[in-house]
């Protein structure tokens, strides 16, 4: 199945440099990733970028359009709903993966609609149910690793910017503590948490950055892809940084910045 091509943006670009740096790294070479959420505003950046590094990619959908659209860009699709714990563990295990990508959400469409209980109340489900059945999958499965997408800005209050080390604030994180502790805490998995600051660009609620913790869907993305690629374990902040939160890591162990972004 092929799979159109990036294109061809002007080499002296700053998206041309970036995307570079990425085919610099370590390929695939058809090593196994299972992608839960590959319709959404992450899966949709990350799907290019794993296929273009040499990953066999497997992408999560429970809508069979999606599923085919998924064909059309050149990845497996499963069908199945995250909360149907023995076939989400069929198809991960068909899928025979070496790393499982966690980018579930359950999101409102619209920004207006983002403080609505029963909404929060989906996220948080998808945060523990969604991820304890997916851990599972994973364990059953034998992969090796498992990357799940948290949030930055769920620190308690404290001595700014916050470092991955600060604790959550567990009065109102119950729901991204408990999803980093099955993440991190699975042997023999090994866990990647990547700590996503308020998304923008395309897919997502805004165009432009805005608060003191944005972030481009394509630096999540890339972030997503540099973990895998350098087997990157443990807690990580990525986001633009304006003061909240320290990347200090994710630049070091990772070489990742803010300024990545998918040719247009």
């Amino acid at each position: 199945m092929q799979r159109a091509p990036f294109g061809a943006p002007d080499p002296t670009s700053h998206t041309a440099k970036v995307g570079a740096e990425m085919r610099n790294e370590r390929g695939g070479m058809g090593t196994n990733v299972f992608l839960a959420g590959a319709t959404g505003a992450i899966g949709r950046r990350l799907t290019p970028l794993l296929l273009d590094a040499g990953f066999t990619v497997t992408g999560l959908t429970r809508n069979p359009a999606r599923a085919r659209e998924l064909e059309r860009g050149g990845i497996r699709a499963a069908v199945g709903d995250v909360y149907d714990a023995a076939a989400l563990c069929a198809a991960v295990a068909a899928a025979n993966p070496e790393i499982v990508v966690h980018q579930l959400t359950d999101l409102p469409q619209s920004r207006e609609d983002r403080a609505d209980p029963k909404a929060l109340e989906r996220n948080a489900r998808v945060r523990i149910e969604g991820t304890a059945h997916l851990v599972g999958a994973a364990l059953r499965s034998g992969a090796k690793r498992i990357i799940a997408q948290s949030i930055a800005f769920a620190y308690a209050a404290g001595l700014e910017p916050h470092a991955e080390s600060d604790p959550l604030d567990a009065q109102t994180r119950a729901s991204v503590i408990e999803l980093e502790r099955l993440v991190l805490e699975s042997p023999p998995l090994i866990g990647t948490v990547l700590r996503f600051g308020s998304f923008y660009g395309p897919g997502t609620w805004a165009n432009e950055p805005a608060g003191n913790l944005p972030l481009h869907v394509d630096a999540a993305a890339w972030a997503t892809l540099l973990a895998i690629q350098r087997s990157a374990a443990g807690v990580f902040n990525v986001a633009e940084e304006r003061g909240y939160v320290t990347t200090v890591r994710a630049r070091d162990a990772l070489g990742w910045h803010a300024g990545f972004r998918l040719p247009s």
